[in-house]
């Protein structure tokens, strides 16, 4: 962790400190939210605050600005609690494209899986940013304390009851290879309508979600078991005619991207187990693909 002060207080150097530290904080705050856009404005507002700071006062730039981060970011996440309720359909995190940033900017790849951003939505924030800056980005639990203002004692509970929460709701993963296979034969499948091909890649209890939030012709609960699952991934040939299909990185893992006339129309990942594709979670909603698109072009951006 750097931890050189800035001496000269200018703006340059000022920028400089913060784009070395942008791709671990935007990493804390899309943990936290799951969502791109909002960390884009939780960054953004990080880098106001920078600037207006004390800087020569700063023995730990690293940790002064995850400390704001992190604090941004449970307010963002208790806010966006109620608009989420008002959501149409089921809420799925916004996709990130991990090509250009494997870990976004972790010293691990934890809590990146969209199926795990999901899970720790059932977090309350300040649990979901304990958890987020020991297993994503192993601070110490004493600096975990002294960012959210909680006791050590606290930190610890907080993080052990939430890696009890995360292993209870997650499934056990096939690895890579197996993960790869199972999409492959997937995109196949539901490229060609094939209703009975897609049922064998599908485990008895598939869940499939769709985030449209109110979009026309998209299913607003949840559908369950392999016949139906396969039945309304096969319609997407109707849905969006002459859509490309294409396997792109999100999330850490392979998902399909459904791309009409140039534009992506929709983002598809799978969560895979021993029996099959136990989960799909079908990203529709137009902004949340947008800020996919966006994700791709962050690391050259900044």
């Amino acid at each position: 962790m750097d931890q050189q002060p800035l001496s000269d207080g200018s703006l340059d150097a000022a920028a400089q400190a913060f784009q070395r530290q942008r791709p671990r904080l935007f990493g804390i705050a899309y943990r936290i939210l799951g969502s791109v856009s909002e960390a884009e404005d939780v960054v953004q507002e990080v880098w106001v605050r920078w600037q207006g700071a004390e800087r020569s006062a700063v023995l730990d730039q690293g940790a002064f600005l995850a400390r704001i981060t992190a604090r941004l970011a449970i307010n963002v996440a208790q806010s966006a609690r109620v608009r989420r309720e008002a959501y149409v359909g089921p809420w799925l995190p916004e996709p990130v494209d991990t090509s250009v940033d494997p870990q976004i900017g972790a010293e691990r790849g934890e809590a990146v899986e969209l199926a795990v951003l999901l899970v720790l939505q059932k977090l309350n924030p300040v649990e979901r940013a304990a958890y987020v800056l020991r297993e994503a980005f192993d601070y110490a639990y004493d600096e975990i304390a002294g960012m959210l203002e909680l006791t050590q004692a606290n930190t610890r509970q907080i993080v052990s009851r939430a890696r009890k929460r995360l292993s209870a709701e997650r499934r056990d993963p096939v690895d890579s290879a197996q993960h790869r296979r199972l999409l492959d034969a997937f995109v196949a499948a539901a490229r060609h309508g094939d209703v009975a091909a897609l049922e064998q890649v599908l485990s008895a209890d598939v869940v499939a979600y769709a985030d449209g939030n109110g979009m026309r012709g998209v299913a607003r609960l949840e559908v369950v078991g392999a016949e139906r699952v396969a039945r309304i991934s096969a319609f997407a040939r109707k849905f969006f005619p002459g859509a490309e299909y294409r396997v792109a990185d999100a999330n850490g893992r392979p998902s399909l991207l459904l791309v009409q006339d140039g534009v992506t129309v929709a983002l598809v990942s799978i969560i895979a187990g021993p029996a099959g594709i136990d989960a799909l979670h079908w990203i529709l909603t137009p902004a949340k693909l947008r800020a996919y698109e966006r994700s791709t072009r962050r690391i050259s951006a900044a």
